[in-house]
């Protein structure tokens, strides 16, 4: 039944396509020129086809068509819903459905949109972190050696009997805020480059997770290794949802470029790579704003004096936030639809 479904939708979006680029064509002219530039002959299409996509859009979810199909239809949707029936402020509101909506409220939605939308590459990041991840961790508890091989022992030993002295002392004020401006530095450093070397066929990204899981668990190792393992986890339990998530985002996204280009389809490499951009560049700025709050975190809680019950039932809450957050928010939102359309992200396919 589900090959059935596929060859349907296959046959029903192919059959369908070009009215629907046909009115984003025109909807996209009308969001940047105004419907009154619009030329007469596009002003008197506008309308039949934004009823044929709305009976393509309540077909699609009476067959249960792809979520991606699904979002796409529903996101044009909104668009020439907007364009026939109400002004769109430029940097001030979405208006979708007729009443205007938040743009906050829609960029808050689009970006687990996004992540979803781009699922199969962010489990493939997941895996190219976390497993060599464990494989550091886990090899370092049984060699403690075995750290000295991806970092330099200078930096491990200090790092070890820093945790061994666990929180009581309180750093102030000044220090946490230095700390978490390094943080900031330091992280995104660290996810721009496995977003970035995406553009080297998918193989930079690939590498920066793996020595980055591989490192990120050789040191935990490591410190666990010299009697500290209880600390080590109280500080990284409060942002390692926020700062691993969004290294791992990164990746994914970086993941994507490089598919674009081994894999464009019938587009040519440059195009294939230009859409691609513009479908993950919110999840770049997304895992940019996670990172943010993983150094506030970092630097103002994590080695704070609080007990170490209190940080980890903290770090449980914010680890099940931050899922349920990427897993669950923005399903079904036309804001968030109409957002990615106006900025740009790419068709369902």
């Amino acid at each position: 039944m589900a090959l059935v479904s596929t060859l349907t939708e296959a046959a029903f979006a192919g059959r369908r396509q070009p009215d629907w680029e046909r009115l984003d064509g025109i909807v996209r002219r009308a969001q940047h020129r105004g419907v009154r530039k619009l030329p007469a002959e596009l002003v008197a299409q506008l309308s039949p086809l934004y009823r044929d996509l709305c009976a393509d859009l309540s077909r699609a979810e009476g067959s249960r068509y792809s979520a991606p199909l699904i979002e796409y239809l529903q996101g044009l949707t909104a668009a020439a819903h907007a364009v026939l029936y109400g002004a769109q402020p430029r940097g001030r509101a979405l208006v979708v459905g007729g009443r205007r909506g938040s743009p906050l409220r829609a960029a808050i939605e689009a970006f687990p949109r996004a992540v979803r939308r781009y699922k199969w590459a962010m489990l493939v990041s997941f895996a190219l972190f976390f497993a060599p991840f464990f494989v550091g961790l886990f090899a370092t508890l049984a060699d403690p050696t075995f750290a000295t091989r991806v970092a330099p022992e200078s930096t491990l030993r200090p790092l070890a009997e820093a945790y061994r002295q666990g929180f009581e002392a309180e750093r102030g004020a000044g220090l946490d805020a230095f700390m978490a401006g390094y943080y900031v530095q330091h992280n995104i450093g660290i996810a721009l480059t496995c977003f970035a070397t995406g553009l080297a066929f998918g193989l930079g990204s690939a590498f920066y997770l793996v020595f980055n899981g591989l490192s990120t668990g050789a040191i935990m190792g490591y410190v666990a290794a010299h009697g500290a393992g209880g600390n080590i986890f109280t500080f990284v339990v409060g942002h390692s949802s926020l700062e691993l998530g969004a290294i791992v985002l990164a990746g994914g996204a970086g993941l994507t470029l490089g598919w674009a280009i081994v894999a464009p389809g019938e587009r040519t490499r440059v195009a294939s790579l230009q859409a691609a951009a513009r479908g993950v560049i919110v999840v770049v700025f997304g895992a940019a704003v996670m990172l943010t709050l993983a150094a506030a975190v970092e630097g103002f809680w994590s080695a704070s004096t609080v007990p170490s019950t209190v940080k980890r039932i903290v770090g449980a809450t914010l680890f099940s936030i931050v899922a349920a957050y990427v897993a669950l928010a923005g399903r079904g939102s036309a804001e968030a639809a109409a957002f990615e359309r106006s900025h740009g992200s790419d068709r369902w396919t």
